[in-house]
């Protein structure tokens, strides 16, 4: 029987270790994190500070704070975790020895789970003794905001693993996407990675700025992704009908010379274009400040739709009814 978790082994504290642990500290769960510089954890430590006010923001004061333990030491954080969070740097060699060195090392009912953000679990789980498991974890920056978690199978990964992680997940204020299978890039960042290349060759040909590119998305599809997504923005595109008269209307199949999802060339002139249309927009801003108002509109964005009970508002609902119980309990 796996044993209730309550502290959190974090492997690897860049943005989105530092992001995992803000979120589960928050939420009162004990955190050892790792990391091979020693410095590292004064760094960690300024991005949970970073992090708490919006936390707080969003879901007020922390019924109770979780504990924090900085180690180099790999077996330290394998033997004290009930569950463990991989979030080193994006090398699948690297990787792979890492999942195999704390696989060694911890409980058998310990979940590995790796943040990243497009490997195969089953390379990932290659050199485990037990790989059943290991799994992908793979969370949205910023991490202690942002409440989508990716979760993904390997060849040997068990079905009971893929469950004990949906109702972790869950329980850190989550909405879980479980794959049915595993794919390179998952399903998120395949869809960002789309428009990535897209957006590049509008830029490439100097139809628009950085700048045009990205207001074509804020002001207008991305207001409707936010709470819709794509399918059913064009479900409703289709009138009374929906998705049925959608396709009768419009080319489902899109052989349209509208996409080129090929990367463009590289060259200097798109390296030009794109680094500075991108300081254009900062406008003289540094990129903490940009951090810190991204931050605030999303936790505003969050209440909005918790208000009208939609996309990430039911998440917040559902996280803020449990914690009320919580205190109810202790009181």
């Amino acid at each position: 029987m796996a044993t209730p978790i309550k502290t959190v082994g974090i492997a690897g504290t860049g943005l989105i270790g530092a992001g995992w642990a803000a979120r589960l500290l928050f939420r009162g769960f004990n955190v050892v994190a790792y990391d091979v510089k020693p410095e590292a954890e004064e760094r960690l430590k300024a991005q949970i500070k970073t992090a708490w006010p919006s936390l707080e923001a969003l879901l007020g004061k922390p019924v109770k704070k979780g504990k924090l333990i900085f180690t180099t030491d790999l077996k330290e954080l394998a033997s004290k975790a009930d569950f463990i969070h991989e979030a080193a740097p994006e090398r699948e060699d690297l990787k792979i020895r890492l999942f195999r060195d704390i696989d060694a090392a911890a409980r058998p009912d310990v979940i590995i789970a790796s943040s990243s953000s497009g490997f195969l679990p089953t390379n990932l789980q290659s050199q485990c003794q037990h790989p059943e498991r290991v799994i992908i974890g793979h969370p949205f920056n910023p991490v202690y905001l942002l409440p989508l978690v990716e979760t993904v199978p390997g060849e040997k990964t068990s079905e009971e693993v893929m469950a004990r992680a949906s109702v972790y997940f869950e329980s850190i204020g989550m909405q879980v996407l479980r794959l049915k299978r595993e794919i390179m890039g998952y399903v998120c960042d395949r869809l960002q990675e789309a428009l990535w290349r897209e957006a590049l060759h509008i830029l490439n040909k100097d139809i628009a700025t950085t700048g045009d590119i990205d207001d074509s998305i804020v002001y207008s599809a991305g207001m409707r992704w936010a709470f819709m997504g794509s399918f059913l923005t064009y479900h409703v595109a289709g009138g009374p009908g929906g998705m049925r008269d959608f396709i009768k209307q419009f080319d489902p199949t899109l052989e349209l010379d509208w996409t080129e999802l090929k990367f463009p060339k590289w060259n200097e002139a798109l390296e030009k274009r794109l680094v500075e249309g991108c300081e254009d927009q900062a406008a003289g801003r540094k990129v903490s400040e940009i951090e810190a108002k991204r931050n605030a509109v999303l936790v505003d964005m969050m209440k909005l739709f918790k208000k009208h009970k939609i996309g990430a508002g039911l998440v917040l609902d559902r996280e803020m009814k449990a914690r009320k119980k919580k205190t109810a309990k202790k009181t």
